[in-house]
């Protein structure tokens, strides 16, 4: 390491991010790298895709849903104040339910049961597409890893949730007869609980990365993150857009009408 970049490396040290210099560093990585930029996405939302294409696309997703809790107990297993685990709690009810809530892995089924999908194959995992396994299962391992402030800071891509939510149940309605109010039921719920998570979430991450150092810990955890959510999208693309499926995936009845890109 040259002196100068030494220098630069001490002068971050001493002088980290303010808190404003550092929420709008996290908002950039999130507007440049965030997967509502990925091609899969915008052809879902603005009704390009047949039916086989979406339920693909909800099947690979169900993996990531049933991970969510499994990755937050991970987290809370960590965690030595009562408070933040109290906090954190509410995120496996939220998706594994509560007495007066069904939860967000219930309402999942029901986007899935309405698109035609059996729900045992849907449980057993068994069409997942092997990219979609290899990213979620390392996002898990990552929490598990990582230190705390990158595990509870790597959910920081719910700051941009509440966006993808409103275009998916707008653009979706308007595009599928096979989507009603049901099946998006999941996604209209995540609107305002997503926003209460990320500003729990920013708010943790301004006040524990009190150095440079654990700023930039957080950034990359972010950015790891918003890999893990690219990758998933990418895959899709490639198996059902390109028409690339892996031997034992999941392939749609309608998969020679799929919509197929020049």
């Amino acid at each position: 390491m040259n002196n100068a970049v030494l220098k630069k490396k001490i002068n971050e040290e001493l002088h980290p991010m303010t808190p404003k210099e550092f929420e709008e560093k996290l908002r950039d990585i999130g507007k440049e790298r965030y997967h509502d930029n990925c091609r899969f996405h915008h052809l879902l939302h603005s009704g390009m895709l047949n039916k086989g294409q979406v339920q693909a696309w909800a099947l690979n997703r169900y993996y990531y849903q049933i991970n969510i809790s499994i990755k937050d107990s991970a987290l809370m297993s960590r965690i030595k104040n009562p408070e933040l685990r109290r906090i954190w709690i509410k995120r496996i009810l939220d998706h594994d339910g509560r007495k007066d809530d069904e939860g967000g892995i219930e309402r999942w089924y029901k986007l899935t049961d309405g698109l035609g999908l059996d729900r045992g194959y849907v449980k057993s995992t068994k069409g997942i597409l092997p990219a979609t396994k290899f990213a979620v299962d390392a996002y898990v391992s990552f929490v598990k890893d990582k230190s705390l402030l990158e595990g509870v800071t790597s959910s920081l891509t719910e700051l941009f949730a509440p966006k993808i939510h409103k275009e998916r149940i707008s653009g979706m309605l308007e595009s599928y007869d096979f989507v009603n109010d049901t099946t998006m039921a999941y996604f209209k719920k995540r609107v305002d609980q997503a926003t209460d998570d990320a500003d729990f979430v920013l708010n943790y991450a301004i006040k524990n990365a009190k150095t440079r150092s654990e700023q930039d810990s957080v950034c990359e955890a972010l950015k790891f993150k918003t890999d893990v959510l690219w990758v998933q999208q990418d895959a899709l693309y490639h198996a059902y857009i390109n028409g690339h499926v892996p031997p034992g995936a999941f392939l749609p009845e309608d998969f020679n009408d799929r919509y197929i890109e020049d």
